[in-house]
Order: C-alpha cells, then sequence, then structure tokens
C-alpha cells in the first residue's frame, strides 16, 4: 500500500502533459481517488486483443449483472459492487440458505448474467478474478445449461486449497490465492468445446456435453467438500464476446 502513494506521486510530478482548469483537476482527483481505495486495480497481466481478435463485445448494461444471493438476508451483506474502482465482491458462508425458497441447492452468490443466453456459435468470458486466501471448495466460474437439461452446468472452475480446478478434478492453475489473475472462458457451441485462459496461457481443453442453451456465472458457489467457513471472491472488468460461425 505504501507504494502506491509514492508512485502516485512520481507520475503526477513527471507527467507529460500539463493539466488546466478545475475539470482537469477533478479528472485526475477521480483517478488518484479509484487508485488509492484500491491499488491493484491497476495490475492487469496479458494481452486482450489476442483472445479477443474475431470477436464482437457484447454490450452488458448493470440490469445484465443478476445478483443471486441467500434469500433470508439483504443483497448486500453477502455483494458489494464498487462504482469507483469496478470491483464486484461476492461472499458466502457455508450454512446459509439457498438463492431461493424452492431450490436445495448450496449457498450462492453469484451473477448470473442475464439476457446473454446463447445456442449457437463461440461465446468467451473474460473477467479478472481475485481469490482471498483461506477460500475453498467453491465454485467462482460457470457455463449453466438451461433449467431443466440433463447437466446443469457445462463447465465450473473450482478453488480448493489455492488451486483453480476443472470442477473438483483436473488443475487448471496453481496459486490462484491473493492476486489479480485473468480468465478467459471459451465455448465453441458447434464444436462442443470449452477453453480456459489464466493471464492469456492455455490452461484447459475439454469436450463438453451439448444443450439447448447455455450463460455465464460467475462470484461464489458452495460445492461438496474442503469447503471453508467462508468463501469469496472479487471481479472487475467482466467482458462478453461472441463470435458467429
Amino acid at each position: 500500500m505504501a507504494s502506491s502513494s509514492s508512485s502516485l506521486s512520481s507520475t503526477s510530478s513527471s507527467r507529460p502533459f500539463p493539466l488546466a482548469g478545475g475539470a482537469a483537476m477533478m479528472a485526475l482527483a477521480l483517478v488518484v481517488l479509484c487508485l488509492v481505495v484500491n491499488p491493484t486495480l491497476a495490475v492487469a497481466t496479458g494481452s486482450c486483443d489476442d483472445l479477443a481478435a474475431g470477436f464482437v463485445k457484447v454490450e452488458l448494461p448493470e440490469s445484465d449483472f443478476a445478483v443471486q444471493s441467500p434469500y433470508d438476508v439483504p443483497v448486500e451483506q453477502r455483494y458489494r459492487y464498487d462504482t469507483c474502482t469496478g470491483v464486484r465482491t461476492f461472499w458466502v458462508y457455508a450454512g446459509d440458505k439457498p438463492f431461493n425458497n424452492v431450490t436445495t441447492t448450496n449457498p450462492r452468490t453469484e451473477v448470473r448474467l442475464r439476457g446473454h443466453d446463447y445456442s449457437s456459435g463461440v461465446w468467451q468470458f473474460e473477467g479478472y478474478g481475485y481469490v482471498p486466501s483461506g477460500t475453498s471448495g467453491v465454485s467462482v466460474m460457470q457455463i449453466h445449461n438451461e433449467n431443466g437439461a440433463a447437466h446443469a452446468t457445462a463447465m465450473m472452475l473450482h478453488v480448493y486449497n489455492g488451486t483453480l480446478r476443472h470442477y473438483s478434478g483436473e488443475a487448471v492453475e496453481d496459486g490462484i490465492y491473493d492476486r489479480w489473475f485473468r480468465l478467459n472462458v471459451v465455448h465453441d457451441v458447434g464444436a462442443s468445446t470449452v477453453a480456459v485462459f489464466v493471464d492469456g496461457a492455455a490452461r484447459l481443453a475439454v469436450a463438453v456435453a451439448p444443450s439447448a442453451s447455455h450463460y455465464f456465472k460467475f462470484g461464489v458457489y458452495v460445492q461438496h467438500h474442503d469447503v471453508s467457513p467462508r468463501v469469496e471472491s472479487r471481479w472487475r472488468n467482466v467482458t462478453v464476446y461472441t463470435k458467429p460461425y
């Protein structure tokens, strides 16, 4: 944290252009405020252009980020969206209720990206994730199938004791705790394949069961073993791309 203040000071003293006028000073103040609140916001690894080449960015207004959280407590007690930093923080406790009083599924606080279910083409999820140490036994991102499908999900990424895994099996990325990582998940519907990239590097390629339609979810969803009492993940810069055949 101490290095952030000195970095900001040296940047402002050596800026290549002069700031003039109250509006410019106000803009600078807002940028400084966001960086001080969350200095890790400046950390971004990998290039966004390579994996997004040939794709079209999907517009995601805030209304598309539908939060599912335990039904018996206010959403703000399990989810926070900081409009300054753009960071969404999700947490839930192992003993929490499901997201509604009908389902018997495990506790979760997740965003379901609403209005962008898909059944053809190639779709890509991109986001910067952060999992604090101690979080275990949780799904942090999934490709969900339509309600009533033979399989609820096409793909899930779980965290167990600091390792990101494909469900509870193959390791996707070790040492996932306490750092921002860039996650790209590419689903080719026609080919029934999913590819996962972490910080721009290919980490997983799997065949998936076809289904009628799919959608993306991210956040925290408690699983069935090695579960910590409290689970948390943070996300920012979530983007969806698509590419028709």
